[in-house]
């Protein structure tokens, strides 16, 4: 087999989910983060709180999502800009594997997708105010990978704290598909679900190195296949 060949095997089996029983065993003990984010400086995770999520509680006039849209790095950094975000952090959501570390999630062996954890003040920013954002900086059409990144941790996803919030993500889908279908695109292959559903419901915050990784490294990567289309007004 060339090496041509061995190559677009290897990325052919990253864009391929496995199974929980398939998923690597992860650990029990979560990664250690900064206490604040680099820029913002509110804490990176919430206060301790039973069926958090993984995510802890940030009090009641706050409200969070979970996105997925390629390399955690440049999404991270297009949310952290935004006008009522609270907080940002990049992790893994949507897999198996319990504490997964980076290396791990890059073997397609945990399921995860990179996503950004966006907390934010609902009385400054709305979540469709977010997901317009979401779905102009990205290509949702793009099945397992964004740009150039290929595999099953640069999948396309949603995943929201309520049925509610679920709710108004699969209608911005619906509203953005048709704007795509009108250029000659789509479907959208967006994952939407509340994070109680997906994988085993918890998002795992990434290594400490990870996080503001584009503050900490200005000319660092990012990957960002979008489809130059805009979210309908209104």
């Amino acid at each position: 087999m060339s090496w041509l060949d061995q190559l677009l095997s290897a990325r052919s089996h990253k864009r391929e989910l496995i199974s929980p029983e398939q998923a690597l065993p992860g650990r029990d003990t979560a990664m250690p983060v900064a206490d604040e984010h680099l820029l913002l400086r509110h804490p990176l995770r919430g206060a301790p709180a039973p069926e958090s999520h993984g995510i802890g509680d940030f009090g009641a006039d706050l409200s969070a999502v979970i996105l997925a849209g390629g390399c955690y790095w440049g999404v991270e950094e297009i949310f952290w800009q935004v006008p009522g975000v609270y907080t940002t952090a990049v992790g893994y959501a949507g897999g198996h594997t319990p504490n997964p570390t980076y290396n791990e999630v890059c073997t397609a062996r945990t399921g995860h997708t990179e996503a950004v954890l966006v907390v934010f003040d609902p009385a400054v920013v709305g979540l469709e105010e977010l997901l317009k954002i979401f779905w102009e900086s990205h290509d949702p059409t793009q099945e397992m990978r964004q740009g150039n990144d290929v595999g099953t941790q640069y999948r396309s996803a949603i995943y929201t704290l309520s049925e509610a919030d679920a709710d108004l993500a699969r209608a911005s889908a619906e509203k953005f598909g048709k704007v795509l279908a009108d250029a000659g695109l789509g479907p959208i292959a967006t994952e939407i679900a509340p994070l109680s559903q997906a994988g085993n419901g918890q998002f795992y915050y990434a290594e400490d190195h990870h996080q503001q990784y584009l503050a900490k490294n200005p000319h660092g990567y990012r990957c960002h296949a979008a489809t130059g289309l805009h979210y309908p007004a209104g």
